[in-house]
């Protein structure tokens, strides 16, 4: 069957804009363009655009599906396989704060006792979600599904003392960072302050620390421009800058 912007739009929950910035952009071309000059779309464009919105449900940039979807190597039927997989976490994700607000609001209003602990492990599910979601599979494919489990599982572990000081250290790294670009010294006392905070905040999710996994991780922030674009939000070539403190701090360059 095949369908016009129109009647694309209208079935998937889209805009027409939507669809022509698509095309625009080169991520869902339509099958033809028809003597009207209309843009006609057949089963292989809907089958694109469902996954297209799958990956944005995801919240994946559009830069990253298009790599994504239009790559040789890319295979539909594990695609939504993994799709599927990850909405089950993210539906567990769900479960687990809509679960956490229902008893926050039954203890404002004295009918339960909730402890401490309780109050916080949605926003750990939604930690490790989020993450996946963002760059779950560079890390799969760079450490392996083991590794990464383990590192998750470590997450949902936490315990509140734990969890807020990594939330602390997060914020520390950045600060230090940003003191530390200043010098221009990767070298520096501020840069390897800085380097060996990122050590202790990575601690707190691996498994096992080593110098080569830190060294790798660091490059991967200028590989790929996700991680670039956070640490440069403030100032361009931070990220660079981080990569030059972690290799010295470790004594190994990628």
């Amino acid at each position: 069957m095949e369908y016009t912007v129109q009647k694309l739009a209208q079935m998937a929950g889209v805009s027409t804009r939507t669809l022509r910035y698509y095309d625009e952009i080169g991520i869902l071309k339509p099958a033809r363009i028809n003597s009207s000059g209309y843009r006609i779309y057949g089963k292989t464009e809907v089958d694109r655009l469902q996954q297209i919105l799958f990956y944005r449900e995801l919240n994946v940039s559009l830069e990253s599906i298009n790599e994504i979807v239009t790559a040789p190597s890319f295979d539909g039927a594990r695609a939504l396989r993994e799709h599927h997989a990850k909405l089950l976490e993210k539906r567990e994700q769900l479960d687990v704060l809509i679960s956490n607000v229902e008893k926050t609001v039954a203890l404002t209003e004295g009918r339960i006792k909730m402890m401490d602990k309780e109050k916080f492990e949605g926003f750990k599910q939604k930690l490790v979600a989020d993450n996946e979601a963002k760059y779950g599979k560079e890390i799969h494919e760079k450490y392996g599904e083991t590794v990464v489990n383990k590192s998750n599982q470590k997450v949902k572990g936490m315990t509140q003392e734990q969890y807020n000081a990594v939330t602390k250290l997060a914020t520390e790294v950045i600060e230090t960072l940003q003191a530390a670009f200043l010098t221009g010294d990767p070298a520096g006392e501020l840069a390897q302050k800085t380097a060996d905070l990122h050590r202790q905040w990575l601690c707190f999710y691996w498994d096992g620390y080593t110098k080569e996994s830190h060294a790798g991780l660091a490059q991967m922030y200028v590989d790929d421009p996700r991680f670039t674009a956070y640490y440069d939000k403030k100032q361009p070539g931070a990220a660079k800058f981080l990569r030059d403190a972690v290799q010295v701090y470790t004594g190994l360059k990628q």
